[in-house]
């Protein structure tokens, strides 16, 4: 062990731990020693794993270390409780590409009540500052003052938003940075946080993996409130009692990570329906006749108020992660401020997809 100079150890939901040890000379991967609790068969196949690893650059990405491995092996080898790819994030994280939650300095931000436009824009500030290295990475509550549509980067304003039932209800809608579909958000009658992260934190997985990896804690707090959710490919997370909510994301080049959460805690289905435009073809494969009948809100699966489910929220990701809690500092939100007045609230970005 000692001539070995890297650690790093993976294990994947359901599956084995994968540690690697690595020794490196110059920017090469000198020698390897992939070792863990996995069945492997043939025993020799061992030997075709490391030796595959070796002579590797140390900034290998995720996919070539993952391939290399595959073609070591072949066909006929039998690996039991983990893959090329859990091989490959070992690696990644022994040579410090790829990070785990105790990797970081986690915080929590506190729910503060701001209009819903600063709060979009704070989702592009954090996620930028945690990618320079600005701040922590933090899980942030949402509270917002307005009802509101959020809608999808890449939505269509006209096909998303019955512009008439907008403004019979007094609604604001805004478009956010993460992909996916519109959130139906009345003050109070949502659960929403996002989280800023490291795109380190989920190295060499794909994006339909990365979405339960990443709330792995929110399933487990949502558990402690009663409700036993799981999530339904891609982004919906649902329970036996119907649709609670759904997420979206949004990787920046700078190695930021947006991973954004809407739950409904309490909803008024005449009025959304009355609000979006939710067609028939997005809600065929969910098995159900009515957009009423797809959210089953918090409130009745609880009975709990929303504050006390923030509470639960807060004390589970804290209870993992280590992560201790604070409030947007006065800064944050004032840059927000600026960016939701110069982007947010345009006619420019709101409507740039028509």
């Amino acid at each position: 062990m000692s001539d070995y100079t890297h650690h790093g150890e993976y294990k994947a939901s359901g599956g084995k731990l994968v540690i690697a040890d690595l020794a490196v000379a110059g920017h090469t991967v000198a020698a390897a020693s992939i070792n863990g609790d996995f069945f492997l068969e043939p025993d020799e196949a061992l030997t075709d794993i490391n030796r595959s690893l070796v002579g590797l650059s140390v900034d290998a990405p995720h996919g070539t270390i993952a391939e290399n491995v595959r073609a070591a092996v072949g066909p006929g080898t039998v690996m039991f409780g983990f893959d090329a790819a859990a091989v490959a994030t070992a690696v990644r994280r022994a040579l410090g590409h790829a990070t785990t939650w105790s990797d970081h300095d986690w915080e929590i931000l506190v729910p503060q009540p701001l209009p819903i436009a600063t709060q979009v824009a704070l989702d592009q500030i954090l996620t930028e500052d945690v990618a320079a290295g600005r701040r922590r990475p933090a899980l942030r509550l949402w509270q917002w003052t307005e009802p509101a549509v959020v809608i999808g980067s890449f939505q269509s304003l006209a096909n998303e938003v019955d512009p008439a039932g907008v403004e019979r209800h007094g609604i604001t809608v805004v478009r956010r940075i993460s992909g996916g579909g519109a959130m139906f958000m009345e003050a109070d009658n949502c659960v929403t946080y996002s989280m800023y992260l490291p795109v380190s934190l989920v190295d060499g997985l794909s994006f339909a993996e990365s979405y339960p990896f990443i709330d792995a804690w929110a399933m487990e707090a949502l558990q402690r409130t009663g409700v036993e959710a799981f999530y339904q490919p891609l982004n919906d997370i649902a329970t036996p009692e119907g649709k609670i909510g759904g997420a979206a994301q949004k990787r920046l080049a700078s190695g930021g990570l947006l991973h954004h959460v809407t739950m409904s805690y309490d909803i008024d289905a005449d009025k959304m329906t009355d609000v979006l435009r939710i067609g028939q073809e997005k809600i065929r494969d969910k098995g159900i006749r009515s957009a009423k009948k797809r959210v089953d809100p918090l409130r009745r699966q609880t009975g709990m108020s929303r504050p006390e489910i923030w509470e639960t929220m807060m004390e589970t990701f804290a209870e993992r992660y280590g992560a201790s809690r604070a409030e947007l500092t006065g800064e944050e939100i004032a840059r927000a401020e600026a960016l939701a007045e110069s982007k947010f609230t345009t006619p420019a970005w709101t409507a740039r997809v028509p």
